[in-house]
């Protein structure tokens, strides 16, 4: 596992769900992410034929999936998940995997879909894959900005020194 995807070319981000995967890509550029969309999980078969074909239909060469993460910036058992799915995405694509914090992305999803217009019933249906745009969009912004392995950001990097510096 690497957070370390290629420079160019098309990412795709990843909302992991027991349910549903929320799916966004970017383009080869890697200037706009947009929405793609929700997968419904099926069994592991299924779910293996839906990400080797959109590797190969949409030229993927890496995936960006959303990590769960507490305020606290501690990890929680949907984290643990969500890297169990990254390793299974990996070795059944064959495509690199790395991962961003995606903390508040559904809320933010939920918060741009409320604007819409769209009645609740079609937000629901789209939500999972805006958050995915979302959590792609800042693991490209947060790439440009000199931060390509876009780890998890720690709430209080500095620990107790910032309450020094204060």
């Amino acid at each position: 596992m690497t957070n370390t995807l290629p420079t160019t070319g098309r990412l795709a981000g990843i909302d992991f769900g027991t349910v549903r995967i929320g799916i966004a890509i970017c383009d080869p550029t890697q200037c706009l992410a947009s929405p793609f969309e929700n997968y419904v999980r099926q069994d592991l078969a299924a779910d293996e034929q839906r990400f080797v074909r959109l590797v190969s239909e949409e030229k993927i060469v890496g995936f960006v999936v959303g990590l769960p993460i507490h305020t606290t910036g501690e990890e929680s058992e949907k984290s643990r998940e969500a890297r169990d799915f990254a390793d299974w995405l990996q070795r059944v694509t064959g495509v690199q995997v790395g991962f961003c914090d995606e903390r508040y992305t559904t809320k933010e999803a939920m918060s741009h879909l409320r604007f819409t217009g769209m009645s609740s019933r079609k937000q629901k249906q789209r939500l999972d894959m805006i958050a995915a745009q979302i959590l792609l969009a800042s693991y490209l912004e947060s790439s440009r900005q000199g931060n390509p392995t876009n780890e998890p950001l720690d709430d209080n990097p500095l620990g107790d020194e910032a309450k020094e510096i204060r």
